[in-house]
């Protein structure tokens, strides 16, 4: 079953840009400390400067930094930004009408399905980025 890293790298990239927030970070170096490529994280940092997460300057010696300090930034903001997909999906096969159980799972679990996702994004609502770069500062 194929995973998205999305918000994983999203937050790994603020966290980096977070850690030391004196400093204006290019692609490239952030692009090494993930180990993808300098497009990928481009693309990523994008999404999050859409987002208003981080202020980006354009051009050759172009760099990026975090907009806000991460105490005021939560993990939702950051899932939001990248428009990561939700934690689980409703498969999408036929439904097999002689069948009971097909007749009505999707829609029962439509219903677990979202109410876990509410919990989930609730959860991340509740963490901020300084709680993950504090966390790595205690390794």
């Amino acid at each position: 079953m194929p995973v998205n890293h999305q918000f994983s790298i999203a937050v790994h990239l603020m966290a980096g840009m977070g850690y030391r927030p004196d400093e204006a970070f290019t692609s490239s170096y952030l692009a090494a400390s993930v180990n993808t490529s300098p497009s990928f994280v481009r693309r990523t940092i994008a999404k999050l400067s859409r987002a208003k997460l981080v202020k980006t300057t354009a051009g050759k010696s172009g760099n990026c930094a975090l907009a806000k300090r991460p105490e005021e930034i939560s993990l939702l903001e950051i899932y939001q930004a990248v428009d990561a997909p939700k934690a689980f999906a409703v498969h999408d096969y036929p439904v097999q009408k002689v069948c009971p159980v097909s007749c009505s799972i999707k829609s029962s679990l439509t219903k677990v399905l979202d109410k876990t996702q509410a919990a989930m994004e609730a959860g991340l609502g509740e963490i901020k980025l300084s709680d993950v770069i504090a966390d790595i500062a205690a390794v």
